[in-house]
């Protein structure tokens, strides 16, 4: 067990740094492998925020978000998570899920 003031050993943050990719994967979010562990995290927040955002207006994640980010019926199209492309950076990429946070706050509570 680590004590709350030391750092992080570089084994632990490169579990962390696993864990959070292979999450990410599995929602269907490209990732070219060269990611740093701080860039996956961030994703990862941006991620979250937009999930927490879609929720907040009744929508079902687990129908917003299919197997492997193939949505074939999202509740709504704002709903579905944004597609990263092999050419996008993850500040652009961070930029859209920022912007469709944003927009999903835009749309009405589903009943």
């Amino acid at each position: 067990m680590t004590h709350p003031t030391e750092e992080p050993s570089a084994e632990d943050v490169q579990r962390v740094a696993s864990e959070v990719a292979n999450r990410l994967e599995m929602l269907g979010i490209w990732l070219s492998g060269e990611e740093k562990p701080e860039e996956l995290a961030r994703i990862l927040e941006a991620v979250e925020r937009f999930e927490t955002a879609v929720e907040s207006r009744g929508g079902d994640l687990m129908v917003d978000e299919g197997p492997d980010g193939r949505t074939t019926q999202p509740d709504d199209p704002h709903f579905a998570l944004p597609v990263r492309r092999a050419d996008e950076s993850v500040d652009r990429y961070v930029d859209q899920l920022e912007r469709a946070t944003g927009d999903v706050l835009l749309q009405p509570p589903r009943q």
